[in-house]
Order: structure tokens, then sequence, then C-alpha cells
């Protein structure tokens, strides 16, 4: 006994009828389509693969670089308020609040 109860010669009687009805040349053309889109799916997936593990790498990268630009923006900005401190308390007519 074969798969689920079917013989061996009930598979092979069952071969003989598709080949019948399709003939040799269609089954290899059907084998061939599916033999390469079989081949195209493992290569995209290889492709998505490599390309999520370059982006992993640069964002590695990225995270384990220290941040320059940061550092440079906060000095600024403290300068801004610095001399923003120093600015007399003046009104729109140009005289000092504080008098």
């Amino acid at each position: 006994m074969g798969v689920s109860g079917i013989s061996i010669w009930q598979l092979l009687i069952v071969l003989l009828i598709v080949v019948l009805i399709f003939g040799t040349k269609r089954i290899k053309n059907i084998g061939s389509d599916l033999g390469g889109a079989i081949k195209s799916f493992r290569k995209g997936l290889n492709e998505a693969e490599s390309a999520e593990s370059d982006l992993s790498k640069i964002g590695e990268e990225l995270n384990s670089d220290p941040e320059d630009g940061e550092d440079e923006t906060n000095d600024h900005e403290t300068d801004d308020h610095e001399a923003n401190d120093h600015e007399t308390d003046e009104d729109e007519t140009g005289e000092n609040k504080n008098d």
C-alpha cells in the first residue's frame, strides 16, 4: 500500500493518464516553469534578506556614532538665551520699564 490507501499501481495508472492527456512536452514545460518560479522566489528572498541586513547595519552605524551636531546646537541656544538676559527692558517708546 502507498499513500493513504492508494497502491503503487493506482498511482502509475493516474500518471499514465496525465501523460496521455497533457503529453510529455507540456508536462516538461510546466515543470521547468515551476522550477523557474521557485528559483526566482528564492532569489527574491535572498535579495530581501541582504537588503534588510544592509539597512540594519546602516541603522547600527547611525545609532553608534555620537551626534556632534546636537552639541553645537545646544551651545548656540545657550548663547541666544544669555544675549536675551542682558537686554534692557524697554517698552515700545524706547523708555526703560524699570524707571
